[in-house]
């Protein structure tokens, strides 16, 4: 290796990025398909790797300051706090071993969090700046669970009056539903052969795009979203094929979600990010093939450009910026994807 090129690549590496291709450095790539294009910029957190160190970046959310919050296992800084220009604002939490479903709630005007420990086989709520002030242990309530660790809660959604929804994507896949104290209401989904039950029920929202608000339920090993009532009663199913589809994220009239692998390479760093419009139809992918749809149904979505290794949630901010959290991809931090207008 080069004199420029050690040096380019050790400034990466302090950036937390321990290899990137030569066409990811020049930063000049453009990722996506029709209206919704970006270009990528793989160096836009400024955090110093040996100070802040991340392990799997899993989750982010942008608060109402327009700060982008990011969780990490790496209990050294569980919580990073960015500006959107990937400045480094703060950081913390020590705690959370298994940090996995980060969401944000507006609380009387007020943002909480609500994170998601699959180690510690809780939900636990807490301040913008952590202090706790809800924890949910394993819902014994249900009669489905014996201990704690058949419990592997993965996100949760909350509804505008405080419920709260937890999926268990690592557990038993079912979707338990608490009121704003934490007690327990009902349960729904699960393993099962019947359109109403889950397989990785990996991530929930809520969908407020038509008239009347509903569930969107991942069901990541089926390469789908499946839509509930706020009550759990089942509606239908989106049907992903191809992709090992993440936690779902509304933002204006489009559902973005990260997908983690392409199903034809599984194990292979095939990830990718895909768009649905508000009609619940794949409109982008980038990193992927380009949608295509066949007597109305959607052909198998695969990795065609090699950007993304496990790609595990997209943040959409306040200028449609993305932001991509990745598992398992060398301890990168995040990657923005810029409109490209």
């Amino acid at each position: 290796m080069n004199r420029k090129r050690f040096i380019q690549h050790t400034a990466l590496g302090m950036a937390g990025a321990f290899y990137l291709p030569e066409w990811l450095i020049k930063n000049n790539v453009v990722l996506g398909h029709g209206n919704r294009r970006y270009r990528l910029n793989v160096r836009w957190s400024q955090a110093d790797v040996a100070r802040y160190p991340v392990n799997d970046c899993h989750e982010m959310v942008q608060d109402r300051k327009g700060r982008i919050l990011l969780l990490t296992n790496e209990t050294k800084n569980n919580i990073i706090i960015y500006d959107k220009n990937g400045k480094l604002l703060n950081t913390w939490g020590t705690e959370y071993p298994g940090a996995h479903g980060l969401t944000l709630f507006n609380e009387n005007g007020t943002d909480v969090l609500f994170i998601c420990d699959n180690k510690r086989h809780q939900v636990i709520k807490t301040t913008i700046d952590g202090k706790v002030l809800l924890v949910l242990d394993y819902p014994k309530e249900t009669g489905q669970y014996s201990n704690a660790e058949e419990y592997i809660p993965t996100e949760t959604t909350i509804a505008p009056n405080g419920d709260i929804y937890v999926v268990d994507g690592y557990g038993k896949d079912y979707v338990i539903q608490y009121d704003l104290k934490g007690r327990y209401i009902r349960h729904f989904g699960g393993r099962g052969n019947n359109p109403e039950h889950l397989l990785n029920a990996h991530g929930i929202c809520i969908d407020h795009r038509n008239k009347k608000p509903v569930l969107i339920v991942t069901s990541r090993r089926q390469n789908a979203f499946k839509r509930y009532t706020m009550e759990g009663t089942y509606i239908d199913t989106i049907a992903m094929p191809g992709a090992w589809v993440c936690r779902p994220v509304i933002h204006g009239d489009y559902l973005y979600a990260a997908v983690l692998q392409s199903n034809s390479k599984q194990d292979q760093k095939s990830g990718f990010i895909t768009i649905l419009n508000k009609n619940n139809q794949v409109i982008s992918n980038p990193a992927g093939t380009a949608p295509r749809y066949t007597e109305g149904r959607l052909q198998e979505l695969y990795q065609t450009d090699p950007v993304f290794q496990y790609p595990h949630d997209v943040c959409v901010d306040d200028e449609e910026n993305l932001y991509v959290a990745q598992w398992n991809s060398g301890r990168v931090y995040p990657y923005k994807l810029e409109p490209v207008v």
